[in-house]
């Protein structure tokens, strides 16, 4: 399998890059619409196709670049059935897999952040499973629970009940990052994620959340009707304001 992970710096977003080197299928998970032509510049590179394109969910701090590659390459796009983004050729459920090539994606619903967040475990014959956690589960740390349907109490239940039953060497690709950290495992965070591991519980996880106070994401009301067109915006509805979220200065 051909595994890579690409980074934008301007959002500190994770994109990632899984294939088959038997087949050259390929498929791109969370692009960002302004490293297209470098996502692509890479599949030709390694000698591959792109076929499938997923998001973990309609993030709100960048522009997907899903639309840009199904335009360019025909491949098939994939989000969550409750994304709300009916834009995508498919609508995933909990347990959807796809295969690209021989590698097998499985799609765990995995709620919180927002309420169409999707986890995707990436296997193959011969390699440790890895799972693309979105931001759901981030080293160290976890998505925010305040807007797009957000819930803390959801957010840790999809992680202790669908992320933490993994094998402890799972490893752990998140969508973004924020202190440098590119990947962990599922035992390091169980152990050691200040949010979610075994140092907190529920109550005391959905009391910190309500505290954070963070100011909105930069470009949420560009990006979240963008991402509902699956990141063409000259489709994309107008944005009304996220309830609760208040600008700042």
């Amino acid at each position: 399998m051909i595994f890579r992970q690409l980074f934008d710096k301007e959002t500190s977003t994770y994109t990632y890059l899984v294939a088959d080197d038997a087949t050259g299928d390929a498929a791109l998970v969370d692009p960002v619409l302004e490293h297209v032509e470098r996502d692509l510049e890479l599949v030709r590179e390694l000698g591959c196709r792109l076929v499938s394109v997923f998001d973990t969910h309609v993030h709100a701090d960048h522009v997907t670049g899903a639309g840009a590659l199904r335009e360019r390459t025909k491949a098939t796009t994939h989000v969550s059935v409750e994304g709300g983004a009916p834009c995508a050729d498919v609508e995933m459920t909990h347990g959807h897999v796809a295969r690209v090539g021989g590698v097998e994606i499985t799609a765990l619903a995995t709620p919180g952040h927002t309420s169409g967040c999707m986890s995707f475990v990436v296997a193959a014959e011969g390699e440790r499973l890895r799972v693309l956690t979105g931001d759901a589960l981030l080293v160290r740390g976890c998505g925010r629970t305040d807007f797009q349907e957000g819930d803390a109490a959801t957010l840790w239940r999809s992680v202790h009940e669908r992320l933490f039953v993994l094998p402890d060497d799972t490893l752990v690709y998140p969508a973004h990052d924020y202190r440098g950290f590119t990947v962990s495992t599922v035992g390091e965070e169980k152990r050691l994620n200040p949010r979610l591991g075994a140092r907190m519980d529920l109550e005391s996880f959905v009391t910190l959340m309500k505290r954070l106070d963070l100011p909105p994401p930069g470009k949420i009301h560009e990006a979240v009707p963008a991402n509902r067109a699956c990141g063409q915006r000259d489709r994309a509805a107008p944005s009304a304001p996220e309830p609760g979220l208040r600008e700042r200065s």
